[in-house]
């Protein structure tokens, strides 16, 4: 009867062993797995000399935290993968477009010979869009213009001459004159007796030339200085990075295994003491066989 009780808690162990793996194997199965934050947008395997790499890229803006790339190790078509490298790129892009800078400076002269002498011939530019670059001076494109104005005055003159005048006479000379639109008042006067020869023994009177003088004012603007522009010409380039590529390197050492093994020992556990329960029940019927003089 020991024995008996025996094979009977084998068999009994062997059922609890073979049915209790099952709950457990369905209950890891249930776990949901982690979700990534983020997702690879390519991913790359190779194998070289027995070992494994995966390669996971992931595109994450400049102002994205890269802690949110899975790097932990897990578990791919019964291989065993760790992080070997976190790899970062920049994603950059370049722009070029024709730029025109128009600079102003003030001169005091509008010789142009002088005012190129104080033109710097190239200059490095920064735009507010963030574009930067070299521009070259355009000579053909300098414009003067005064850049204000003072009045100021001069005296004119102008000369008159009046001959054959019967006296010397002020009263004969006229007191203004016109001269290039202007008119100009008596200053001076200068005389001169003009010779006669006389005539059938009559006396002829005294003839008079006058040279009179006039003067004026003449009023005109002055520029007190100038303006120069010129434009400046050539390329900009604007260089921008908004995206960022992160290469997750994961590799793999060895031969495939199984990534759950509770199923395949419990089912292995099962096996064995189903074979010892068998066997056990075979012996204790051999025994019943003996005590009741049957054969085994």
């Amino acid at each position: 009867m020991r024995k008996q009780k025996s094979t009977v808690t084998l068999l009994a162990l062997a059922l609890v062993l073979a049915f209790g793996a099952v709950p457990v194997m369905a209950a890891e199965d249930t776990v949901p797995p982690t979700i990534p934050t983020v997702y690879p947008i390519e991913v790359h395997s190779s194998e070289s000399g027995g070992v494994y790499r995966l390669e996971k890229v992931y595109c994450l803006g400049t102002k994205d935290d890269p802690a949110a790339i899975p790097t932990q190790s897990f578990e791919r078509e019964g291989r065993h993968y760790e992080l070997l490298d976190l790899l970062k790129a920049g994603q950059t892009e370049t722009d070029t477009q024709e730029h025109i800078e128009i600079i102003t400076l003030e001169s005091s002269t509008k010789d142009m010979s002088e005012i190129i002498k104080v033109i710097e011939p190239v200059m490095e530019v920064t735009t507010e869009d963030g574009y930067t670059g070299t521009l070259t001076a355009d000579y053909t494109t300098i414009q003067v213009e005064a850049s204000g104005y003072k009045n100021r005055s001069r005296t004119v003159t102008a000369e008159r001459t009046y001959p054959n005048l019967s006296d010397a006479d002020v009263s004969l000379i006229p007191k203004t004159v016109e001269e290039n639109g202007r008119t100009l008042t008596l200053a001076d006067v200068s005389w001169q007796e003009a010779a006669t020869d006389p005539m059938d023994g009559y006396e002829v009177p005294l003839r008079y030339t006058a040279a009179a003088s006039y003067t004026g004012t003449a009023s005109y603007k002055t520029a007190t200085g100038y303006t120069v522009t010129v434009e400046y010409k050539g390329d900009v380039t604007k260089t921008s990075c908004d995206t960022v590529l992160y290469t997750a390197i994961f590799t793999s050492h060895g031969e495939t295994h199984f990534e759950n093994k509770t199923p395949l020992l419990a089912a292995l556990g099962v096996l064995v003491f189903s074979g010892a329960g068998y066997a056990g029940y075979k012996g204790y019927q051999r025994y019943i066989n003996k005590k009741r003089g049957y054969a085994a």
